[in-house]
């Protein structure tokens, strides 16, 4: 069998790994980045993420004068630090991801087809990487948020200690004192986040858990509003949070834990959890270290 040609393109993107990550898989974010010009968009991207799950990339040139689906099966899905996928026509893709100092590396090589140029191809496909490198800064920059704290305790202790019912309606008091959750932790699991206001109205919100790895990573996704026992799955309101999501990192460091916390979130409540967040996490150190 001939033996295909590998390319590999690379970027260093500005932006933390888990949320590059979100951003490269998401197909809210894909939509906005996997085109190669400006003439070209990605009106409609699905993917399952997963050994075995298929995705599916629209792409169009915007006058709709021509257009094709990119999609593939995964081979190999690794956290935070790799994927592998077979594109239908059977070439194969690695994309390897790295963070050093805040930064995410991103290479990805890929067989090359026989119908262009392998300079033609490297361009096409580096520009594309190039767009997710834009996209990826900028939406680090406007809209979201990162906080971290030192904790003197286990990645495991904070963990627990995170999620754990009454526990977590301490820390959380921050935002409300009566603040609480429904539901499980578990991947794939639907979580109710409710607290009541000073007129003794229910409200909070529907969210997803999007990935749950014990003492390392929790990812969650906003996908609605509560009012009462009603959930509001869609209007204006619902709009500002509907794909937010909130990723809780826990890295081991030699004194204990560093707690990273990185949220989506609308510019009208940037003044508010900036306020808030610092005072969440001050309570949850002194819970762990109590």
């Amino acid at each position: 069998m001939e033996q295909k040609t590998v390319i590999t393109i690379q970027a260093e993107i500005n932006a933390p790994l888990n949320k590059v990550w979100e951003i490269w898989n998401e197909p809210k974010h894909i939509i906005n980045w996997n085109h190669a010009s400006d003439d070209w968009h990605s009106p409609k991207a699905v993917n399952d993420l997963r050994p075995g799950g298929k995705f599916s990339y629209r792409m169009e040139a915007k006058d709709g004068s021509i257009g094709f689906d990119f999609g593939g099966i995964y081979t190999k899905v690794e956290f935070h630090k790799e994927i592998e996928y077979v594109i239908e026509d059977g070439r194969k893709v690695t994309i390897v991801f790295a963070e050093k100092s805040g930064k995410t590396s991103v290479i990805e090589s890929f067989e090359a087809e026989d119908m262009n140029s392998a300079e033609l191809q490297q361009a096409g496909w580096q520009s594309i990487l190039n767009n997710l490198k834009k996209y990826a800064e900028q939406y680090v920059k406007e809209a979201s948020m990162h906080f971290e704290i030192l904790i003197k305790d286990s990645p495991e202790k904070v963990y627990e200690m995170m999620i754990g019912k009454k526990s977590y309606h301490a820390w959380t008091s921050a935002f409300n004192p009566s603040s609480n959750f429904k539901g499980s932790w578990d991947k794939g699991s639907k979580i109710l986040f409710t607290g009541t206001d000073e007129n003794g109205k229910t409200g909070g919100m529907v969210s997803l858990i999007k990935e749950n790895i014990p003492g390392k990573f929790i990812s969650i996704e906003h996908a609605g509003i509560l009012e009462g026992d009603k959930e509001v799955m869609n209007g204006t309101e619902v709009e500002e949070w509907a794909g937010a999501h909130e990723n809780y990192i826990f890295t081991p460091v030699e004194e204990g834990t560093l707690l990273s916390i990185d949220i989506d979130t609308h510019k009208s409540y940037r003044e508010y959890f900036g306020e808030t967040w610092p005072k969440a996490l001050t309570l949850l150190k002194n819970l762990c270290e109590k």
